[in-house]
């Protein structure tokens, strides 16, 4: 079970990581309402709110829900931390009870950065520094990953892309929150899939989390990314259930 320490960074870590991608459209800043994070839009002038985050561990199911609907601008979700080794019972009893849907369950892992595998890299893998190299990701992807201003060395998010005849057909990224690390959007293309072109593109953004003086790196992953995350050293720590409330 890991000391509440580590878990509270964790949660932090995840709460300020996620706002910052969600920040490239409108502001989505991460903020406290006491124990409890929250990520959500900053005042809007016109436009629909996006649905909220809201973050916890440890605490009763009661009191999040009332937290959360005392002070939310619409829409939210709550992402309910169960701490490895400790039974979610409790957790999906309470919630059921007040008629929330569990909508997904994600293990929660960290990497102390000490021991990173070395691996073979199947592709070329690059940091993307270059605003060509980012259109063509970009399009690839038909997402927004990176602006023009984190296209230098020391910028708060490092995206890695592995190459294959110059198309980006894996890609991963690393955001930085001070000393600590949040990896997002790690994803392989379909037909590339079991050459360990995503393992390889995690090596190298572990490494260069180390190199940059980070202490601690944090993901969420899908039961099967766990897989490929423990294989390069991450450790489970918990699990996040993610609840919205039903519909009247």
């Amino acid at each position: 079970m890991p000391d509440n320490a580590l878990m509270q960074w964790a949660l932090e870590v995840f709460a300020r990581g996620f706002s910052f991608t969600r920040s490239f459209t409108h502001p989505y800043p991460a903020s406290r309402e006491g124990p409890i994070w929250v990520v959500r839009d900053a005042p809007r002038k016109r436009g629909p709110y996006r649905r909220e985050e809201w973050i916890a561990h440890g605490m009763d199911a009661g009191e999040i829900d009332r937290v959360a609907n005392e002070n939310t601008r619409g829409q939210f979700g709550i992402c309910a931390i169960c701490a490895e080794g400790e039974s979610d019972a409790g957790i999906r009893a309470d919630f059921k009870a007040l008629n929330y849907r569990l909508n997904s369950t994600e293990p929660v892992m960290v990497h102390r950065l000490l021991r990173i595998p070395r691996v073979v890299d199947p592709l070329p893998i690059e940091r993307v520094l270059t605003a060509e190299l980012a259109d063509r990701l970009n399009k690839t992807t038909r997402i927004r990953q990176i602006l023009p201003e984190h296209l230098f060395p020391d910028a708060p998010l490092r995206q890695y892309v592995a190459l294959e005849n110059d198309q980006p057909v894996g890609w991963v990224q690393s955001i930085v929150v001070d000393s600590a690390t949040w990896c997002s959007n790690m994803h392989v293309a379909p037909a590339a899939r079991r050459r360990g072109i995503g393992k390889a593109l995690m090596c190298r953004m572990l490494r260069d989390d180390r190199s940059h003086g980070s202490q601690l790196a944090v993901l969420t992953a899908t039961h099967t990314g766990a897989l490929l995350y423990s294989s390069v050293g991450y450790e489970r720590i918990g699990t996040l259930l993610f609840y919205t409330p039903k519909k009247p």
